[in-house]
């Protein structure tokens, strides 16, 4: 069984929500969320609802039109279930900022403050889980010192970093 943290811009693009993401992202988003629904992984979430809350800003939680909007849907019926999700506690430190995102690093100074969380989540996972990514260019910019701290990524629509 595999660990992940998804990054919000894989179920936007798996609705058909973005503007950047090819047929084959598109698909390749979709078909990874499918797994979810067919329990292959189990997902990572944090204890202060961050994650799932960006969720709700972004999709619908009555699980239509899109396959992100069924994922969010999926997430709410199985965020209690330790087959399917796995919570993790992080703490906060200000908005934007948790105890268990390296402060010490100058490479990371600049990284989205708004997708710390998923990396907050990730270094606090026993599993140390893969985050996965559709359309965010500031996954693949911070990709190596991201890697240093321990975290991995998956790139779902590798077509978009094919020059970086």
């Amino acid at each position: 069984m595999s660990y992940y943290v998804v990054d919000t811009n894989v179920a936007i693009v798996a609705n058909r929500k973005s503007e950047q993401a090819s047929t084959d992202c598109t698909l390749s988003c979709i078909n990874k969320i499918k797994e979810f629904n067919n329990n292959q992984h189990i997902l990572v979430l944090d204890n202060l609802w961050l994650i799932i809350s960006e969720y709700q800003n972004k999709l619908s939680q009555t699980g239509q039109p899109g396959i992100g909007d069924a994922f969010l849907k999926w997430v709410l019926t199985n965020q209690a279930n330790p087959n399917r999700c796995q919570t993790v506690k992080i703490t906060k430190t200000s908005i934007d900022s948790f105890e268990e995102f390296p402060q010490d690093r100058e490479d990371l100074e600049k990284f989205d403050r708004s997708d710390r969380k998923f990396v907050a989540v990730a270094l606090a996972h026993p599993h140390k889980p893969t985050i996965l990514n559709a359309v965010d260019s500031d996954w693949k910019i911070f990709e190596l010192p991201l890697k240093e701290i321990g975290i991995n990524l998956e790139f779902l629509c590798p077509e978009l970093y094919a020059n970086s």
